[in-house]
């Protein structure tokens, strides 16, 4: 088990690292699924072993030069409070009522992320604004239900102009952040199972330090053309996830 553990940690943090997000998904899966660990302490663990993976990733992303800042500071202004506000009510909304809201959300990204790969445009309808209702809801989506948040950032981004590597970087330098705040509210509500934490963490430390530095060696564009629509694909099937 142990070593499934750290191989599959490996997987996700090469994989989410070069697609901007922090895997909460992925680690809620592997730790529900195969760790067997309650919902309330898997959402707990997740946040816990995908946050050092994030960090050594960011900084392999800043040393690429791809990181845009003011997109990603634009992020937090409404992320970090949503985050907070939906750790708060978290206990209190309808569980149902959240997982359509985000399920919509997420399969409408999906979709208009495909719909831009296909075209192929470099432009954005989209108004620079908007990015603040994209942070709002990454930040919901990890104080509601302890995912990293990193899908409605990464889809924001791309949508915004940004190409692939930018927006991957630039997304995990914005989600630290609320991984951090997450954490702090989540390791209360449930326990951090650290055994499985720990061997997670350590496969997907790896991964995500290495992966920064081999896309770094390719084409921008190139990169953009392939992980830009498995990144839609990624939006619609979770979406999909939510609600079956």
């Amino acid at each position: 088990m142990a070593v499934l553990l750290i191989f599959l940690g490996f997987l996700v943090g090469a994989f989410i690292i070069s697609m901007g997000g922090g895997g909460g998904s992925f680690y809620l899966g592997i730790l529900i699924g195969i760790a067997h660990l309650s919902p309330s302490s898997a959402a707990a663990t997740s946040l816990f072993t995908a946050l050092p993976a994030l960090v050594v990733g960011t900084y392999s992303h800043y040393r690429t030069g791809n990181m845009k800042f003011s997109y990603g500071n634009k992020l937090l202004i409404t992320a970090l409070p949503a985050t907070i506000i939906g750790s708060l009510v978290s206990g209190v909304i309808p569980v149902t009522l959240y997982t359509w809201a985000i399920a919509i959300i997420l399969f409408v990204l999906g979709v208009q992320t495909l719909r831009k790969s296909f075209k192929g445009k470099p432009s954005s309808n989209l108004k620079p604004w908007t990015v603040y209702l994209f942070g709002a809801l990454s930040g919901l989506m990890v104080g509601i239900a302890g995912l990293s948040g990193g899908g409605p950032v990464m889809a924001g981004l791309l949508l915004l102009g940004l190409n692939m590597p930018q927006a991957a970087a630039t997304s995990s330098y914005a989600l630290i952040a609320l991984s951090i705040i997450g954490l702090i509210f989540h390791s209360t509500q449930g326990n951090i199972a650290w055994q499985v934490g720990l061997l997670l963490m350590v496969g997907s430390l790896a991964g995500a330090a290495i992966m920064p530095r081999i896309l770094a060696h390719f084409d921008p564009r190139k990169v953009t053309k392939i992980l830009q629509p498995v990144m839609g694909i990624l939006l619609v099937l979770m979406a999909i996830k939510f609600v079956i």
